[in-house]
């Protein structure tokens, strides 16, 4: 389904008013709004003004450029979207990146999210702007790794006065990009999950770090765990939930394998259980062995009766479920206590959000 947008009423079918251009159109221009497609989908219009620019998706569509409306400043696209999509985008115009201004709900400064009418609410995260500062939690712990090398800064928060350890890979994203501090203090309050202290870590080098390899797990064991100990911050260090996106969910699930008497506790979204040593070279790094190396790996192990794993992908993201699919599979046969979900979204940190709360709640048991 299109609608025609050279039409007399222009974009009174996503119901704005007035003639695209005018003071009225911009006074009332709110984006994305959505209409019902034939396909059981969306068709969603953006609007840009004043320059050539095209909307970005994250890890879900190729860019799509925006049309000018009548020699006038609008510029628009009618997006087909699917049902049960929610999507972090950009502007891009020239070189620069922005934030939809018609839309209130981003994510950092210089994102914006859309959600398909039909998409679940994601309760306990709260809608923020893009000129909103998100708050830090007051403790952080200076890391200088000998394993890793480098130093990073640490944040520690003790959402419903702590608890078990909840360690937050990407921590960075999910401190100013995604306010999860907010969100589970949201869900402590409610009683949907107990008291945990959170540990925000940050990557310096995603690919070197989260692949299968021993050495960020040695450091988190031997260096990161005993400076959050000395912080003061109530933390049972005794039980430990690694979350993790990603390749953060690889080295989440690689972790529980390698170092169970660590992490016992998985809470896994959209893991890239595709990876094997030569797969980020590839083309195609999807076209390797289903389930990569990980999957070999759990077809090596005896018993993974003390691993608990919660497991969720998006359903959009139709190159994944095979890998994630196998890999569930094989550490519920193994003997792991496991959940598995599939988020309405793509390969995207706006997606995971509800998945990430609700399964470290589960995972803590």
């Amino acid at each position: 389904m299109r609608l025609a947008a050279d039409e007399d009423n222009a974009f009174a079918a996503f119901g704005l008013p007035g003639e695209p251009g005018t003071d009225e159109f911009w006074a009332a221009a709110r984006t994305p709004v959505s209409v019902p497609a034939d396909d059981g989908g969306w068709l969603a219009l953006f609007l840009w003004r004043g320059s050539p620019a095209s909307v970005v998706f994250e890890s879900w569509s190729d860019p799509v450029p925006l049309r000018r409306w009548r020699g006038t400043d609008c510029w628009y696209a009618e997006v087909p979207m699917p049902a049960r999509l929610r999507v972090t985008y950009q502007l891009l115009a020239g070189d620069a990146a922005f934030a939809d201004p018609f839309n209130p709900d981003g994510a950092g400064g210089d994102r914006s999210v859309a959600a398909a009418p039909d998409s679940p609410p994601q309760p306990h995260w709260p809608a923020i702007g893009t000129d909103d500062v998100l708050p830090l939690p007051r403790t952080r712990v200076r890391w200088s790794s000998e394993r890793l090398g480098g130093r990073r800064t640490v944040r520690v928060h003790p959402a419903g006065g702590g608890g078990p350890v909840v360690l937050l890979l990407d921590g960075d994203d999910w401190l100013y990009l995604h306010p999860a501090m907010a969100a589970f203090d949201s869900a402590v309050a409610s009683g949907e999950m107990p008291p945990a202290t959170l540990v925000f870590l940050p990557a310096k080098d995603r690919e070197a770090e989260f692949g299968c390899r021993p050495e960020l797990w040695e450091a988190v064991r031997d260096e990161l765990l005993p400076l959050v100990a000395e912080t003061g911050v109530p933390a049972d260090l005794d039980r430990l939930v690694v979350a993790g996106q990603s390749l953060g969910g690889l080295s989440a699930l690689y972790a529980a394998l390698e170092f169970p008497d660590l992490v016992s506790r998985v809470a896994c979204q959209s893991g890239s259980f595709w990876w094997t040593p030569e797969a980020m070279a590839q083309a195609d790094p999807l076209g390797g062995p289903v389930g990569g190396t990980l999957a070999e790996r759990l077809r090596e192990l005896p018993d993974l009766s003390g691993l608990r794993c919660a497991f969720d992908v998006g359903e959009h993201e139709t190159a994944m479920l095979p890998h994630c699919a196998v890999t569930e599979t094989l550490a519920e046969e193994a003997g792991a206590t496991v959940r598995v979900s599939r988020s309405p979204s793509g390969h995207d940190r706006v997606g995971w959000r509800h998945a990430l709360v609700r399964d470290v709640a589960w995972a803590l048991g």
